[in-house]
């Protein structure tokens, strides 16, 4: 019988899922989710890559961003090997290259992503915003994600397996709150765009203590909702066993400092898709209506064959 977590140890099990431990001087290891099932989320691996990179980067330079390609499913319940290249250290930018990877059956290292980040000293210099945030409903007047999702596993009922029923309501350090209907929340086709608001459940270290930490929760929760734009024209869900999909590439630029344990706008939208895969974008803002970053992702989009009876 699982014992129910405060918000405050769901973060803080965040955060220690979060802090990659050193092995060797560019060698590092993740953590496995604790209760994970089947694959490991993405965001968790490009959160933990991008930790390891920012933990060789050169002091005073931050992440201002990463592009990473994702290149085999992870297994739940093994931990990740990270292992850094330091490909060029300058005056103002710095890059690293990480390559994580899990044993396959004969305990060889196998990868399952690289990715890529780039460090900037910060500085002034020319600026503008051309992008205005969308006038949404605020997050205080938005139920939560997780509140919706106990309502479908009792709307589905003996259609969902008990192991499905228990990845589906499995407490999140992040919570979420919809402005529109996800791909799992609706079955009519619909334009290709999201917005939703995050943070995490509880405070974290104070940004100004530990903005590498806030960088890599807004990195792990870029995953979300994102390859689900596209399939928002298709009315059709992988929750509901309609899609076979998988995240392909990765990419975050980081325009300002965030709180991630403070409101941010995830707005997404899905210009494209065809031949097996769809694309999608993402802006991120505060309740400012700065935005803090933007994100691109493509990955594999199918729909799945009914097998016959």
């Amino acid at each position: 019988m699982s014992i129910e977590k405060t918000p405050e140890e769901l973060v803080a099990a965040f955060i220690r899922l979060l802090t990659v431990s050193r092995d060797a001087e560019d060698a590092f290891s993740g953590l496995k989710q604790p209760d994970g099932v089947g694959r490991v989320f993405g965001g968790q691996v490009i959160a933990q890559a991008l930790q390891a990179a920012q933990a060789t980067a050169p002091e005073g330079l931050e992440a201002h961003s990463l592009h990473a390609y994702f290149l085999r499913g992870g297994k739940e319940g093994v931990d990740i090997a990270y292992n850094t290249a330091r490909d060029f250290d300058g005056r103002s930018f710095a890059n690293r290259r990480v390559v994580a990877s899990q044993p396959d059956d004969s305990g060889a290292p196998r990868p399952i992503l690289n990715l890529t980040a780039s460090f900037q000293r910060p500085e002034d210099g020319l600026a503008h915003d051309d992008v205005t945030m969308p006038d949404v409903a605020p997050p205080e007047e938005l139920k939560s994600d997780m509140e919706m999702r106990h309502k479908m596993v009792e709307r589905a009922g003996d259609r969902m397996t008990e192991q499905q029923r228990n990845l589906v309501l499995r407490p999140r350090p992040i919570d979420m709150r919809t402005v529109d209907r996800l791909h799992w929340m609706n079955s009519e086709p619909r334009e290709p765009r999201a917005h939703s608001w995050f943070r995490t459940v509880a405070p974290l270290p104070p940004i100004e203590q530990n903005a590498a930490l806030h960088r890599a929760v807004i990195a792990y929760a870029s995953d979300y909702t994102l390859l689900g734009t596209s399939a928002l024209p298709h009315g059709l869900s992988w929750m509901r066993g309609e899609l076979v999909g998988a995240s392909l590439d990765h990419a975050i630029w980081f325009h300002r400092p965030a709180r991630a344990d403070e409101w941010l706008l995830y707005a997404t939208d899905a210009p494209w898709s065809g031949g097996g895969r769809g694309f999608n974008r993402g802006r991120i803002f505060n309740r400012q209506g700065e935005l803090v970053a933007s994100v691109a992702q493509e990955g594999m989009m199918r729909k799945r064959v009914q097998k016959d009876a």
